[in-house]
């Protein structure tokens, strides 16, 4: 317990020092009156409250981005006094926590890829190459079609009915006993195989559909047990969302310490990380025995809300 919790401690200190680095090597940005204006406007219980919210649903089949978007509104970051796109590159930094949490909880199966890669493991090169073939279509696709999606899918009605597609599925998934606990392992998937996980993930580009609801229900339809859809389907997010999370750092992550400083995105980053260890082992924890389709469940009804909270203008 003491060297799993200097791991992490010595992880957390690495990536914090990385951090200062990277920002404060694109320091400098934003103006002092937009700094101060942005900043108040994100006090820290919201920076918490969008740690915690991205930690945990980032990999439940309930899409994070979903409701990123609505505790952006319920909060009122959408206003004219705080710049939507500041509050978009505070929620990407703290992406890093979620990030942080599957390198922790995985760092066996990490650890194994690494040795496969040095032709020590003949499992881990495979779960290495499928991750890296599967990750492929999706960048390609997110590349060409990122600005599209954000001008026309970002918008909370079509979130909403995301939620409860998504929602219905898994009920009528359950209801034909689709998502058996039986079936292969994460090496058995093909090459094929992993193109296919990669094309399903890019339907995850819309706010609401959850990149891990289409992923598991692919991978379980080309042969993969539950247990190794669900952990292939994290190990994918680890790799799709960091690559994601650079990629805008490196395009606007100096305006993030200008706007926010470094506490801010630190603790908004903790909390991502704290809730989002909790929201994986919970999750593999109940579908050891229970069923999927209490994330139905839930999407048809944060779906209704939704709908009911717009008609009545409170989104």
């Amino acid at each position: 317990m003491i060297k799993k919790r200097q791991e992490v401690a010595l992880l957390f200190g690495f990536t914090a020092i990385a951090l200062v680095l990277f920002f404060e090597s694109f320091a400098g940005q934003a103006s002092a009156s937009s700094s101060e204006a942005i900043a108040e406007g994100l006090v820290l219980w919201k920076a918490i409250v969008l740690g915690v919210t991205e930690g945990l649903t980032e990999f439940l089949p309930i899409s994070s981005t979903g409701h990123l978007l609505a505790a952006k509104e319920l909060m009122h970051l959408d206003s004219s006094e705080i710049s939507e796109q500041a509050i978009d590159s505070y929620i990407i930094s703290i992406q890093i926590g979620a990030i942080l949490a599957i390198v922790v909880l995985y760092k066996n199966r990490i650890r194994q890829m690494y040795e496969g890669l040095r032709g020590q493991s003949e499992v881990g090169k495979i779960v290495l190459r499928n991750l890296v073939v599967a990750f492929v279509p999706t960048a390609i696709i997110g590349l060409l079609l990122a600005d599209y999606v954000k001008d026309q899918l970002y918008e909370s009605q079509l979130v909403a009915y995301a939620w409860i597609v998504g929602g219905v599925c898994i009920l009528l998934a359950h209801e034909k006993k689709f998502l058996k606990r039986d079936g292969s392992s994460m090496d058995s998937l093909s090459l094929q195989g992993a193109v296919v996980v990669g094309l399903v993930q890019a339907l995850a580009l819309w706010p609401g559909v959850s990149r891990s609801l289409v992923t598991i229900f692919a991978l379980v339809a080309l042969g993969l047990s539950l247990a190794a859809a669900v952990e292939f389907s994290f190990l994918l997010g680890l790799v799709t969302l960091a690559a994601a999370t650079f990629y805008e750092l490196s395009q606007d992550g100096g305006r993030i310490i200008d706007l926010f400083g470094y506490w801010t995105p630190l603790v908004g980053l903790i909390a991502a990380f704290l809730s989002a260890v909790a929201s994986v082992k919970w999750m593999v924890s109940w579908l050891e025995n229970k069923s999927f389709s209490v994330f139905g469940f839930y999407r048809v009804a944060i779906g209704i809300l939704a709908i009911s909270l717009l008609s009545t203008g409170v989104l």
